[in-house]
């Protein structure tokens, strides 16, 4: 019996110490097992001006471009599953096609979306740990991380570098997970900032943009 090994985010590109010039804000998110209500439930509730966002959930490629369509009826943001070279902009959210690793590359003042076929990464593609990599490398400070419910453990280790890069990460909480393997294995690798419900999860990323404090658990 042949077992497969489990390919990290070094398959697709290196950790690289960031100099971050820009002040432009990002959101970046990773869900596996229930993400599909839990982005729906943070999305609705964000405001127009919110910064970027950019989303990987694991979910087939036949399934991305109709739940992108979906939440962009839903929301007061626009959604759209991302194309390779969409320039990033606020008040929008782009969501990792089924087929692709979706990563977030710096283009002159500019954030845009890269997508590779390259191999899956912890069994996933696409893979959170490539986006939050992708995010520790060109966003570093500038970015606030969020990891909602899920099987596994992709999107802990790069949601640690996305930590030791300057973001501030938040988990959802275990009552309010369908499975909180991914975010419990991010607070255990040390990763997170902050545990917030689901429900909670908008107005703590916003008022954490704003540089309001509000209560929250803390690891």
């Amino acid at each position: 019996m042949i077992v497969q090994k489990s390919l990290t985010a070094d398959v697709i590109l290196p950790s690289l110490s960031n100099h971050i010039t820009s002040t432009e804000k990002l959101i970046i998110v990773g869900a596996s097992t229930g993400g599909t209500e839990a982005i729906k439930e943070f999305l609705i509730k964000l405001p127009p001006d919110c910064p970027g966002i950019v989303i990987t959930q694991h979910m087939p490629e036949n399934f991305t471009k109709s739940f992108a369509q979906r939440l962009d009826t839903l929301c007061k943001i626009l959604v759209k599953e991302a194309e390779h070279g969409d320039r990033i902009l606020p008040g929008h959210a782009y969501i990792a096609p089924g087929h692709s690793h979706l990563l977030v590359k710096r283009s002159g003042a500019n954030y845009i979306c890269e997508l590779s076929d390259g191999p899956p990464v912890n069994r996933h593609r696409p893979s959170v740990d490539v986006l939050f990599r992708s995010a520790a490398n060109h966003a570093g400070k500038n970015a606030i991380g969020v990891i909602f419910t899920g099987m596994g453990k992709d999107g802990a280790r790069g949601m640690l570098e996305m930590k030791q890069a300057g973001a501030f990460n938040f988990a959802q909480d275990e009552a309010s997970c369908i499975v909180f393997g991914m975010p419990k294995e991010a607070i255990l690798i040390g990763g997170v900032d902050a545990v917030v419900p689901l429900q909670d999860m908008a107005a703590r990323v916003m008022a954490h943009l704003s540089g309001l404090s509000t209560r929250t658990s803390h690891v």
